[in-house]
């Protein structure tokens, strides 16, 4: 919200669930690097994407997961589904779900667009496992 706003509730519930799936680093770098050019737009996702669809009840961040997943995938939105490929570790999303949006995709979307995000997801998952090697190591 702009310096000068309230934060309204509706954005403050978006900003916790946002945080929540995709990791306080992540919003902490996408909030540094924001400006005033851009900030209507972060408000309005924050409010309208977290604080609206991903605050409702009726699915859980699993199932919400799943099928954002599959929706980046199937429109060819790279770097959003490694993004939300990665915030599987926080909304319970497995990765045998993944692969089965994936082949979701693959039918109702083309196979081109299914397998993009399956390279993705591998990429990114090799990135996880490293990650939590290191973490164990220390």
């Amino acid at each position: 919200m702009t310096a000068s706003a309230p934060a309204s509730t509706r954005y403050r519930e978006g900003l916790a669930i946002r945080r929540a799936v995709l990791g306080d680093a992540h919003v902490d770098h996408a909030e540094a690097r924001t400006s005033d050019f851009d900030r209507p737009f972060q408000d309005l996702i924050t409010e309208a994407a977290w604080g609206t669809v991903w605050a409702r009840p009726a699915w859980s961040k699993r199932e919400r997961s799943i099928v954002t997943l599959a929706l980046l995938a199937a429109l060819g939105h790279d770097e959003e589904v490694a993004m939300h490929v990665r915030a599987t570790a926080n909304t319970g999303a497995t990765r045998e779900d993944i692969c089965e949006a994936f082949l979701h995709v693959a039918i109702y979307a083309g196979v081109p667009a299914a397998n993009r995000a399956i390279k993705i997801a591998k990429q990114v998952f090799a990135q996880m496992d490293e990650e939590a090697g290191n973490a164990n190591a220390r």
